[in-house]
């Protein structure tokens, strides 16, 4: 079995940053894909930005340019750096993540929250 574990969300003023750890732990080697989506009430989770094993990523646009995705792939780690937050980012930020193997498992963190207010 993987755990992802979260960290890093919490309360800050519009145009601020923060930064969002995940840790993938447990029955793993390397995790293919390693990510983050995120919810807002009342709208569905949607991608915010994932990584590859090779540092390929991909963005959400609405985040282009404002948040980055790196990893650490010896230790199954992400991270999202997220700069100039605005209204719209608040949500409850989630870690995923996908195994190599056919198929492939899927795996999710547990949450953590982004408020953006100031």
């Amino acid at each position: 079995q993987v755990q992802l574990v979260e960290s890093g969300g919490g309360l800050v003023q519009p145009g601020g940053s923060l930064r969002l750890s995940c840790a993938g732990s447990g029955s793993i080697l390397t995790l293919k894909y390693m990510g983050w989506y995120r919810q807002a009430p009342g709208k569905q989770r949607e991608l915010v930005a994932d990584i590859t094993t090779e540092s390929k990523a991909r963005y959400a646009d609405s985040v282009k340019g404002r948040f980055t995705i790196s990893r650490d792939n010896m230790k199954n780690t992400v991270f999202l750096q997220m700069n100039s937050l605005k209204p719209d980012d608040p949500a409850v930020y989630y870690c995923h993540a996908v195994s190599y193997g056919l198929p492939p498992n899927e795996y999710w963190g547990q949450g953590t929250q982004v408020t953006v207010s100031s």
